[in-house]
C-alpha cells in the first residue's frame, strides 16, 4: 500500500510543482491591442440547423439591441430551405445561408461556408459576431461591446449566462463549467494581458483576420478551443468582457452533457497535437505575448497529473478493501473506512469549490437560490464524471460530433 501512495503523492507533487512554476514564468505578458478600431460595420454569424424553436428569440434579441442593427447582415446557416428556421428568418429579414457540403458535420464548417459566401458578395465587414441559434442578447450586448472593440482587440468574448439553469440541475452544473472558465480564469487573463480561451460561442473575430484567411480555418471538433490556440500562437489580441452578457441554453439531461463532454475533451487533445509544438517553437523571452505562450504549452498537465494521483489512490483503497475482504480479513474494514473518508474530502473539496464559483458569480448568473444549493450539491459529481468521459474520449478511435437538441 506504501508504494502506491507514494505514486499518488508524487503524481500530485509533480503537478502542484508544474502549476506554481508555470504561474511564475508566465507572469509577465504585454500584450496589448497597437491601435485603434473606429468603423462599426458588423454582422452575425449563425450555424442554425433545424433550430426554429429557439432561433426567433435569438433574432429578437439583435433586432432589439440599443445599437440598431442592420438585419440583412445577420446570416443564419441551415442545411435545407426547407427548413422552418428559414421562414422565421425571413419575417425578420436576416440573410440565410444554405450550405452546400453536408457531409462536413461540424460548426467550424459551416461557418466556413457563411463567410465564403459574405466574401463572395464582395461585402466587408468590421468584425464578424459568432453566436449558436439557441443563445439570447441582453439588449445592450453590442452597446458594451463597443468600447472594447474600439480599443483595438482582434477578439474578444461575452459573458456567457444561462438560460435554462433553473429548469434543471445539470443545465445549473453545466453553466457553471463555463463559470470556472470565463469568471475564474479568463478574468484574470484579462488582468495581464494574455490570450482567454473562447468557449463555443458569444465572441466577434475582427474583418481583417477573417479576410486574411478567407474563410473560417477552424474545423475540429472544438473550434472555439482550436481559435484560441491560433490566437495564441499568433499574437492576437484578446478580451473577456463581463459587461456584454449573452444566455446560453445548456442540455438538460445527464446523457447529453456526457457526450458533449467527450467530444470537448477529444477536440482539446486533437488541438494541442495541432498547436503545441508550433506555440513551443515559438516561444521567446522578448516576444510581448510569452507568458499566454508558456500557459498554453503547459494546458492542463498540471492537473491531469494531480487527477492521475487522486486516482491512483482511490483505485488502490477499492483493490486493498476488495482484497482483504475475500480473504477475510478484518484489515478490509480499515481499508473501507479510509475509502468512505477519501471521498468524502474529495467531495467536500469540491461542493466548497463550487460554493467559491458561485459566490464570485453573485448574482450575474441566472441561477435561483434553490437551483444553486442543488448545484452545489450535485456539482461534486459532475465534475468527477470528467474522468470517465477522458477515458472515453481518449480511448474512441473515432469521436463525431452529436447534435443536443434546443429548446426542450
Amino acid at each position: 500500500m506504501i508504494v502506491f501512495r507514494i505514486i499518488s503523492l508524487g503524481f500530485i507533487f509533480i503537478g502542484l510543482i508544474m502549476l506554481l512554476i508555470t504561474k511564475f514564468i508566465s507572469r509577465k505578458n504585454n500584450n496589448f491591442p497597437r491601435e485603434n478600431n473606429n468603423n462599426h460595420n458588423f454582422c452575425f454569424l449563425i450555424p442554425a440547423r433545424y433550430e426554429s424553436k429557439v432561433i426567433e428569440d435569438l433574432l429578437v434579441s439583435i433586432k432589439n439591441q440599443t445599437i440598431m442593427v442592420n438585419m440583412k447582415d445577420v446570416y443564419v446557416i441551415v442545411e435545407s430551405k426547407n427548413d422552418e428556421t428559414v421562414n422565421i428568418c425571413k419575417r425578420y429579414g436576416a440573410t440565410v445561408v444554405i450550405r452546400r457540403y453536408l457531409e462536413l458535420q461540424r460548426k467550424g464548417y459551416a461557418l466556413d461556408e457563411a463567410v465564403k459566401f459574405i466574401l463572395s458578395k464582395n461585402k466587408h465587414y468590421d468584425a464578424y459576431f459568432i453566436f449558436d441559434a439557441d443563445n439570447v442578447l441582453d439588449k445592450n450586448y453590442l452597446k458594451n461591446m463597443l468600447p472594447v472593440y474600439d480599443k483595438g482587440y482582434d477578439l474578444a468574448s461575452g459573458y456567457r449566462n444561462c438560460k435554462n439553469g433553473n429548469k434543471s440541475v445539470i443545465a445549473a452544473c453545466s453553466a457553471l463549467t463555463f463559470s470556472l472558465v470565463n469568471t475564474v480564469f479568463n478574468d484574470k487573463k484579462n488582468k495581464k494581458t494574455k490570450n482567454i480561451t473562447f468557449s463555443g460561442t458569444g465572441f466577434y473575430i475582427r474583418g481583417d483576420l477573417i479576410e486574411k484567411w478567407q474563410g473560417y480555418p477552424f474545423h475540429s471538433l472544438t473550434e472555439d478551443y482550436e481559435l484560441s490556440s491560433y490566437a495564441t500562437l499568433k499574437n492576437l489580441t484578446t478580451y473577456y468582457n463581463i459587461d456584454s452578457v449573452f444566455y446560453d441554453e445548456q442540455p438538460l439531461r445527464f446523457k447529453d452533457t456526457i457526450n458533449q463532454r467527450i467530444r470537448w475533451i477529444r477536440g482539446y487533445f486533437d488541438v494541442r497535437k495541432m498547436y503545441t509544438k508550433k506555440i513551443l517553437k515559438s516561444l521567446d523571452k522578448n516576444n510581448l505575448n510569452n507568458g499566454s505562450k508558456i500557459d498554453e504549452s503547459i494546458g492542463i498537465i498540471p492537473f491531469i497529473f494531480m487527477v492521475v494521483g487522486l486516482v491512483t489512490w482511490f483505485l488502490s483503497l477499492v483493490f486493498f478493501t476488495s482484497y482483504y475482504f475475500f480473504i477475510n480479513d478484518k484489515a478490509w474494514k480499515f481499508y473501507l473506512l479510509e475509502l468512505i473518508v477519501f471521498l468524502l474530502i474529495i467531495y467536500l473539496t469540491m461542493v466548497v469549490m463550487t460554493f467559491v464559483i458561485l459566490m464570485i458569480e453573485g448574482k450575474k448568473i441566472d441561477l435561483s437560490f434553490k437551483s444553486r444549493i442543488k448545484a452545489m450539491i450535485i456539482n461534486p459529481i459532475f465534475m468527477i464524471s470528467y474522468v470517465p468521459c477522458a477515458i472515453k474520449a481518449l480511448t474512441s478511435k473515432e469521436v463525431k460530433w452529436t447534435r443536443v437538441n434546443h429548446g426542450n
